[in-house]
């Protein structure tokens, strides 16, 4: 029986290019996202390549608890990996305190009470030895406004869930990209100026790809990465330097 995984915003970005590795790899996996024409579309193009029914696909938004809670009923097989993509860095007004207020709080919302609600929910259909894997930002290791803070509450999670299941063989880590302008977080704002602006800060000269996260993503989901626990793993290029 090949293992199973659960990807949430699995249709596109980063969470496309983790499910595909994950395929690769020869696992099972279900997607999970918002629009349903994506997740089918994404379906489709892995399983023709994969040549095999490898994915399957929930709609639901990841932030409702009632969906969530849908979503957990009909996961009719065990999962061996859970992979916390989804989320988001809202486009909203800030001149107010009002809005202030709503900034952060939205992007709490999509950013952390997402993973926190899927993995409640999902954590009885985890087989062990389990891996669970969310996606943070660099922005949590040297601060960026709401979504610095909520993916920096990501981490901690990770770190607090990592010592609560480690006597179950349950591993928890998180990675946090850097500067991937091929995904549609950069949608919209993908410039050649802001390209050059953001590889400028980047030690390595270069931005990274959405297959480079995946790859990190698919060696901590793998059966032989048992030993690695509660770590935030940079995946950025050098741009925050380790200090001990």
């Amino acid at each position: 029986m090949n293992r199973h995984a659960l990807v949430t915003g699995g249709g596109t970005g980063l969470g496309l290019a983790i499910t595909r590795r994950l395929v690769a790899d020869g696992l099972d996996v279900t997607i999970v996202g918002r629009r349903e024409q994506v997740l089918i579309a994404a379906g489709e193009e892995l399983n023709s390549t994969a040549g095999r029914p490898a994915v399957d696909h929930r709609v639901a938004d990841v932030t409702d608890p009632d969906a969530v809670t849908a979503l957990a009923a009909s996961i009719g097989s065990p999962l061996d990996v859970l992979v916390h993509n989804a989320g988001g860095n809202p486009s909203l007004p800030s001149s107010t305190p009002a809005e202030r207020a709503a900034l952060w709080l939205e992007t709490y919302r999509l950013n952390v009470v997402s993973v926190v609600l899927v993995n409640d929910a999902l954590l009885p259909h985890l087989r062990r030895p389990g891996r669970i894997v969310a996606i943070s930002s660099v922005a949590a290791l040297r601060g960026a406004g709401a979504y610095g803070a909520a993916k920096a509450a990501v981490n901690a999670w990770v770190t607090g869930l990592a010592g609560e299941l480690a006597s179950e063989q349950v591993t928890v880590n998180a990675v946090a990209p850097g500067f991937i302008p091929e995904t549609e977080f950069w949608e919209g704002r993908r410039t050649p100026e802001l390209i050059e602006q953001r590889t400028a800060r980047i030690p390595m000269g270069r931005s990274g790809t959405p297959e480079e996260v995946a790859a990190l993503v698919a060696h901590l989901a793998a059966p032989d990465a048992g030993f690695t626990t509660g770590q935030v793993i940079g995946i950025h290029g050098g741009a925050v330097l380790a200090r001990s």
